[in-house]
């Protein structure tokens, strides 16, 4: 029986979004944004040599379409890209009014968004007050900190210090419907942060706030780190997905990264997560104990986390050659049958003004069912392909790509 791989480049827009002039970073709409195409360039001239050197070299990407994709999306091939395929490649528009972790991947997985999302403005004091009493009652604090649009770094090398000191909660936000709190994982502790996140979470919920995301760190002032125990507390989709009904025939979906808590856990089997490095093992491994029928839906976040806020072209540039090595691997592991699926849910320019993520198109790479071209697509088109190659009912409205 047939097996799905199904992999998310968290961030990798190819740009070419037809409604990129509704989205803004500032006031900048994010027309010609894209993430691909400007690291591509930024390699081909010399200016991504930190860590690296040299024009892009994304191989395997490439040869399943990553080039000919991003063709399809803007008409230009990215610098460097444009090898023969061996796959099935497409270029997908999004339909949900965001430009956000939940809404891509809901949509990826077979449910456009049916409702416009909360976020919280950029100014000072970001959080009405009922809400920071609800945080401080929960925490059990006099007050919290921050309390504004931040980097998730930037914001714990400023209040962390003060937080050790007085317990206080350091909360903030960003362009995206998110609601984050930060916390030391000795001194404030790992578990009274997860537990007030959940506690918090069905009141950002009910004001249609996508995610209340834990942002644990430790360490001391001057040299603080985050972990890798984030945990994501996203409002739950508004109908069955692609995990729902791969799990309603009767299969298993092992979810690989920040899936789990994405889907708010319905529809998985079980959960594998950790850094991308151990990701990328958790999938490898996967190739080998995953069963027939089943799906193994994975995201690899750090494109998004580490590099694109931060507007990190080198970085972003290492991650993908780092990404590429591990696509060769994982096809070379590929059963007969098996597909799999790389995808992306957004953008994230790292050469773009401001540091929110990007509206871009994204590309859609099938490998194991032979070469042929998607044209330009829907992100629910992904859903029901997978869906297709398991033979499960699709509930949504995409179309096969296969």
């Amino acid at each position: 029986m047939a097996r799905a791989f199904l992999v998310v480049m968290d961030s990798v827009g190819i740009g070419g979004a037809p409604d990129a002039d509704q989205f803004f970073n500032g006031h900048l709409p994010d027309t010609g944004a894209n993430t691909l195409a400007h690291i591509a360039q930024a390699c081909a001239e010399g200016r991504a040599e930190d860590g690296r050197s040299g024009p892009l070299r994304l191989p395997h990407l490439d040869s399943l379409g990553l080039g000919a994709a991003s063709a399809l999306a803007t008409g230009e091939t990215p610098p460097g890209l444009g090898a023969p395929r061996r796959g099935i490649h497409a270029a997908a528009s999004e339909i949900s009014r965001g430009k956000d972790t939940p809404s891509g991947h809901w949509e990826l997985a077979g449910v456009p968004v049916p409702w416009d999302w909360h976020y919280f403005p950029d100014t000072g004091p970001a959080f009405p007050d009922d809400l920071v009493a609800d945080v401080c009652r929960l925490a059990g604090t006099d007050g919290l900190h921050g309390n504004c649009h931040a980097s998730g770094t930037a914001i714990i090398a400023e209040h962390g210090a003060a937080h050790m000191r007085d317990g206080w909660p350091i909360c903030y936000t960003s362009a995206d419907s998110v609601f984050q709190i930060a916390a030391h994982e000795e001194s404030f502790g790992l578990d009274r942060l997860q537990r007030l996140c959940a506690d918090l979470a069905p009141t950002l919920h009910a004001m249609k706030v996508g995610r209340v995301i834990s942002r644990p760190f430790v360490g001391v002032p001057g040299a603080f780190t985050r972990t890798a125990n984030r945990r994501d507390f996203a409002i739950a989709p508004p109908a069955p997905t692609l995990c729902d009904w791969v799990t309603s025939a009767g299969r298993t979906v092992h979810a690989v990264g920040k899936i789990g808590d994405i889907f708010s856990m319905r529809g998985i089997s079980d959960v594998a997560k950790g850094p991308d490095a151990l990701l990328m093992e958790h999938l490898l491994r996967l190739t080998e104990e995953a069963g027939d029928g089943s799906l193994t839906f994975a995201n690899f976040v750090e494109f998004d986390s580490l590099y694109g806020h931060r507007r990190d072209v080198s970085g972003y540039a290492r991650a993908l050659e780092w990404f590429d090595a591990g696509v060769g691997q994982l096809l070379d592991r590929l059963r007969p049958g098996d597909m799999l699926l790389i995808t992306a849910d957004h953008g994230n320019d790292p050469t773009w003004p401001g540091t929110d993520h990007t509206r871009e198109r994204v590309p859609v790479l099938i490998a194991g069912l032979g070469q042929g071209a998607g044209g330009q697509c829907a992100f629910a088109d992904v859903a029901a392909t997978v869906a297709a190659h398991l033979d499960v009912p699709a509930q949504g409205p995409g179309r096969s790509l296969i």
